[in-house]
């Protein structure tokens, strides 16, 4: 990875490293809510959701759009999969390093035979 996808990677792990931003995310890929209905939900402040909303879509996980008086928001699916296929590339090498191990073991253990 270069120095943009390592900002990009460590701006999408912060956002959902909290709580309250992953429940956020979980309701706006089930579909659009206004920020108010979000805020609902929470024992926060409205400011202090919209700050979470603000950190989602900075991310690029989420995306915010004016009808009337409203902010309405959207999770993006792109996004999320970006998530998902940085975890898969992670998994994929400490699984090779989990064989790697195996393999030394393997080797170990015919030498002592």
């Amino acid at each position: 990875m270069n120095g943009d996808d390592e900002d990009r990677a460590d701006a999408l792990f912060h956002a959902l490293a909290d709580r309250t931003r992953r429940d956020i995310m979980r309701r706006v890929l089930a579909g659009e809510h206004s920020v108010s209905a979000l805020a609902a939900r929470y024992d926060m402040s409205f400011a202090a959701v919209q700050k979470h909303v603000s950190v989602l879509q900075k991310a690029g996980l989420l995306t915010k759009r004016r009808s009337g008086r409203e902010q309405l928001a959207s999770g993006d699916v792109a996004a999320v999969r970006s998530v998902a296929s940085m975890l898969t590339e992670l998994e994929q090498v400490w699984r090779g390093r989990i064989a790697r191990i195996d393999e030394l073991i393997a080797l170990d253990t015919t030498r002592e035979d």
